[in-house]
């Protein structure tokens, strides 16, 4: 659950591609909880720099795991209320951690989710939780599998800039389509 939750705090507007690249080496380096908690900020910064956002996610990672060591007894909590109390833990990365790791019946709204989710009609919702809610009422079970078929979705299909609506097989239910054709 460690270098899962580190992972899911990187990500952030950051590619998967990139979290892959630089974990292995943030996780040799600091192995566990205790390590990164005692890390050296500067340290911390030169694994993660070619990670947007690196300096605040650096200061949070370290922050969590000294979160972790004072008020978890060096385990990461395993509970999503208790995930959000941690440094840089918001609420879409405590339900991908409960989702991947635990198999709950849970939605996350990214970037991708959001897009797919306005672009389909199924929420004018301003911000990712109320948009997580929406989509929470709506389709009540396998909300982890709707998760993961709509980040994909956003990801490779129904991209931010240049959407590949020719052929989509949701077009017939897409809001935006007519206005990304050429």
């Amino acid at each position: 659950i460690y270098e899962l939750l580190i992972a899911v705090m990187l990500s952030a507007q950051c590619t998967d591609k990139r979290v892959n690249i630089i974990t292995p080496a943030l996780f040799k380096a600091y192995p566990t909880v205790v390590e990164l908690a005692n890390a050296d900020l500067d340290e911390v910064k030169s694994y993660i720099s070619s990670c947007s956002f690196f300096n605040n996610k650096a200061k949070n990672l370290i922050k969590m795991a000294q979160s972790v060591i004072e008020n978890y007894d060096g385990k990461i909590p395993e509970d999503r209320d208790e995930l959000v109390t941690l440094a840089g833990v918001g609420q879409k990365t405590a339900n991908v951690v409960m989702i991947e790791y635990f198999g709950e019946n849970l939605m996350a709204v990214d970037t991708h989710v959001f897009r797919v989710a306005h672009r389909l009609g199924l929420s004018d919702d301003k911000t990712a939780l109320k948009t997580e809610e929406t989509l929470s009422k709506k389709f009540k079970t396998d909300l982890h599998l709707l998760h993961q078929a709509m980040v994909l979705f956003g990801r490779y299909k129904c991209k931010a800039v240049k959407p590949e609506c020719e052929g989509c097989f949701m077009e017939q239910y897409c809001r935006t389509s007519e206005t990304f054709k050429v």
